[in-house]
């Protein structure tokens, strides 16, 4: 197929935190050297910020070194954190605050932010643009264009106006050669060229597996009299307690607003459980019910998170490009903070490409850049944490956590490492016991499918399904056998349904409910599904999370 092509020196797939400071970091060394590069950054979502998801809690560092004058330059970060308390939920109905001392060092949240990611997203991109990036939104990478040198050279857009058969409609547009000097992929966790990249490149060799959690995110509007602006709450215990790790959070923003939600890492055993329906049920504890009593819902999303760490982070620079941000696995589990670290990799990688392209090199010496940062010194020092809590549990991971961060300050000689990927964890399901949920009651606790329809979720109905299947045998003769099809329970949109057919059950794929998180693709027992980017600005379209 003849495609048009378009040229840079700098692609950047995702206008992310990584990606977007990749782009002002690039454009102001440029600018230092009286350089003019061409940088463009193209964004599956519609708008930037439209696939953007946080909770979020932010460290200023990065953005205090990308934009020291942020401040003066209206960035939107207006609610500065004044108390911080840690909950430990022993039940449905008892839990407790911890004391300070009890929580690891790296959890307080002294001179910190609480944010919407996207709305901050928003705004970097308004300074990328006036640096002169070329910011395309819209548009989704769906290959990476790879020479006879096995240097990546690009992407190519996805094709627009096919039908559910592949052919092509009246509407039909070919994808674009976007082409370059050198690609940056911050793609988001899980990203589906990032995953090929790794395999492609032995990216990974000698890592441990990566590993992944899914976030939950609640926006409500509460009463005056229970709103706390500038309060973080994070919770541990129920409703995790026995069937899996994780962690929760509630955060007082501005305007009456807070944001809750809950964590659970994907290496859970039990089939039957729904991370969904843990997650509605836990508003309902009555510490944190508290905070959301007579108050209104107005938004929900979900997304996979990367959290593996240091042992699980890749080889970041291959010929003519970078993995960078939570594409890598950037986020430091210890602080459950992703932001700072992810904007860090991607100025980092600024500095490395700005090096080569002046050097004339096609490999980008990301490492060196790497090693000689605080990045690598904060991740390196938080790099048990995520392990000790996979391998041992949340009570003796995260007392191993309490003695690394609060005891010994991050310099412990030993390594934790997880070598068993989060889709092998499962059991059978005639081995583990079946989970009865409530069934929600519409004031604090939600269905799927209406809570999909606050994500703002479009999709063109006529496309090729983006979730591909590598056999329509497995999810029945395999996955409904052995795990009671965990498809149906994992997935927060309702996506996966087993129907019954003419003969016998049937796995049902209602695509256009996809809110693009990636747990199908990470949690998949037998890592038969792929997720795939529809067709560009399709999915979730997040005003403020």
């Amino acid at each position: 197929m003849e495609r048009d092509c378009m040229e840079f020196d700098v692609l950047i797939v995702g206008a992310g935190p990584a990606g977007l400071s990749a782009a002002c970091r690039i454009k102001q060394l440029a600018a230092e050297k009286e350089q003019d590069l061409s940088v463009c950054v193209v964004e599956k979502g519609s708008e930037v910020g439209a696939h953007i998801l946080s909770g979020a809690v932010f460290e200023t560092r990065s953005l205090d070194e990308l934009f020291p004058d942020w401040q003066e330059k209206g960035a939107p970060l207006n609610t500065k954190v004044n108390q911080d308390k840690t909950y430990y939920l022993g039940n449905e109905i008892n839990g407790h605050e911890l004391p300070s001392w009890a929580v690891p060092s790296t959890l307080h949240n002294d001179g910190n932010y609480i944010i919407s990611l996207g709305s901050l997203c928003r705004w970097m991109a308004a300074q990328a643009e006036g640096l002169g990036v070329e910011i395309y939104p819209g548009f989704t990478a769906s290959q990476a264009i790879i020479d006879e040198d096995n240097r990546v050279c690009g992407v190519i857009t996805g094709d627009m106006g096919l039908d559910k058969n592949g052919e092509q409609k009246a509407n039909f547009e070919p994808g674009i050669e976007l082409r370059a000097k050198f690609t940056l992929f911050a793609e988001g966790a899980r990203g589906h060229i990032g995953k090929q990249l790794i395999n492609r490149f032995n990216l990974a060799e000698e890592k441990t597996p990566q590993h992944y959690a899914i976030g939950f995110k609640e926006l409500w509007e509460i009463p005056p009299e229970q709103h706390q602006q500038g309060l973080v709450v994070h919770g541990l215990g129920w409703p995790l307690v026995n069937e899996a790790t994780g962690g929760s959070y509630l955060y007082h923003l501005e305007g009456n607003q807070v944001a809750v939600g809950l964590i659970v890492d994907l290496n859970y055993k039990n089939p039957h459980l729904s991370p969904f329906d843990e997650f509605q049920r836990f508003k309902h504890h009555p510490m944190i019910e508290q905070y959301l009593k007579n108050g209104k819902r107005i938004s929900y999303g979900a997304r996979a998170i990367t959290k593996g760490g240091f042992h699980s982070l890749p080889t970041q620079q291959f010929a003519g490009g970078l993995l960078i941000g939570c594409d890598a696995g950037t986020l430091n589990g210890a602080k459950i903070k992703g932001t700072h670290t992810a904007m860090k990799s991607g100025m980092l990688a600024a500095e490395a490409v700005c090096e080569a392209l002046d050097n004339q090199e096609i490999t980008a010496d990301y490492r060196k850049h790497f090693k000689q940062s605080w990045l690598y010194e904060e991740l390196y020092q938080a790099r048990n944490f995520s392990s000790g809590i996979h391998r041992f549990g949340s009570w003796l991971g995260g007392a191993l956590a309490l003695l690394e961060h609060n005891v010994l300050k991050g310099k412990a000689k030993w390594h934790i490492r997880c070598d068993k990927p989060d889709h092998q964890s499962l059991l059978l399901a005639e081995n583990s016991n079946e989970i009865v949920y409530p069934k929600p009651d519409g004031v604090l606790s939600f269905d799927r499918l209406s809570s999909v329809y606050l994500s703002n979720i479009y999709h063109e109905e006529d496309q090729p399904c983006h979730l591909r299947l590598a056999s329509q045998r497995i999810p029945i003769e395999q996955n409904l056998e052995l795990y009671a099809e965990p498809a149906q329970r994992y997935c927060p949109a309702g996506v996966y349904e087993i129907v019954q057919g003419e003969q016998q059950p049937e796995l049902q794929i209602n695509a256009a409910n996809c809110i693009h998180c990636k747990t199908c693709d990470i949690k998949d027992p037998s890592q038969n599904i792929t997720w795939t980017p529809p067709e560009g600005g399709g999915g979730p379209n997040y005003p403020n999370m």
